[in-house]
Order: structure tokens, then sequence, then C-alpha cells
């Protein structure tokens, strides 16, 4: 298959997965966590992650909070399992 898609998530959403991570199974402070999103995480996303969504077949707004995407994806991805058609390209 050959489906590109992008996951929106909301920049808060990011952030508190990122803080909730790094605090409890790496240890770090909450200071430490901002300072390497606002310096290292965020202006990466924009450079290199953010302007991949422009090639995505299909953009998943809300993140992993989207079941009405979430279930479209789903129901192609069964779809073509059951067809098998893409096995032959």
């Amino acid at each position: 298959m050959d489906i590109k898609v992008y996951v929106d998530a909301d920049d808060d959403d990011r952030l508190s997965r990122i803080m909730v991570r790094d605090i409890a199974e790496r240890g770090k402070d909450v200071n430490s966590v901002i300072q390497r999103y606002n310096d290292s995480v965020k202006p990466m996303h924009l450079q290199f992650i953010a302007p991949s969504k422009r090639y995505a077949d299909i953009i998943v707004p809300q993140g992993g909070h989207n079941h009405v995407a979430i279930n479209i994806l789903l129901a192609t991805i069964e779809k073509a399992l059951n067809d098998k058609t893409w096995l032959k390209k």
C-alpha cells in the first residue's frame, strides 16, 4: 500500500506527551523538558515535519483522538488486505 498519512497533533498535546515521557522515563525536570522543547523539538517540527503535511494523501486532525479518521484508515487497509489487488503492483 502506498498511503501517506500525516497525523496532525496539537502543539500542546505534543508538549504534554513529551513532558510525561521525559519526566517519567528519562528523569528530566519540567524546566529542562520545556527548554529542550523550545530549543530543539518545536523548531525541528516546524522545519522538517510540518512541511511534509502538503505531501500527505490523508491528514488526520486531532492526533489519535480522531476516531472517524482512524476508522476510515482501518477500513481502507482492511479492504486492501481483503482485495489483495495492491499485491499485484
